[in-house]
């Protein structure tokens, strides 16, 4: 229980200590206006440095990525119903078939999935 307890101290005071000395050693103390405007050869720049992005299709991206990684997941499923109790292995797979059509059905009915112009 101790030795739990002293790793558990190590790992959240190292990590606070690395993160406070990186803080510290690179706070910007002047923000330059110069330096924080894109630089085109020192001419005027010629177009906007912030270029429109699409929100939707941002939110399309992210959906797509959580999905394929749930895809991924389901994958070994298969291999693991040989080796495990078949009700174990149907009951969590129903849940985890469950959890990915509820979050598929939540975001339809939030209109993530439509493509608005």
């Amino acid at each position: 229980m101790m030795i739990m307890m002293i790793s558990f101290m190590i790992s959240f005071i190292m990590p606070t200590m690395v993160m406070m000395i990186a803080k510290t050693l690179s706070k910007k103390l002047i923000y330059d206006r110069e330096k924080n405007s894109p630089f085109e050869c020192g001419f005027d720049r010629k177009s906007s440095a912030w270029m429109p992005f699409s929100i939707q299709f941002f939110l399309i991206a992210v959906i797509f990525l959580i999905f394929d990684i749930e895809i991924a997941l389901i994958l070994p499923i298969m291999i693991i119903m040989k080796s495990s109790n078949m009700i174990i292995w149907t009951s969590s797979s129903i849940s985890f078939m469950t959890i990915l059509l509820g979050g598929l059905y939540y975001e339809w009915n939030q209109g993530a999935l439509k493509w608005a112009d």
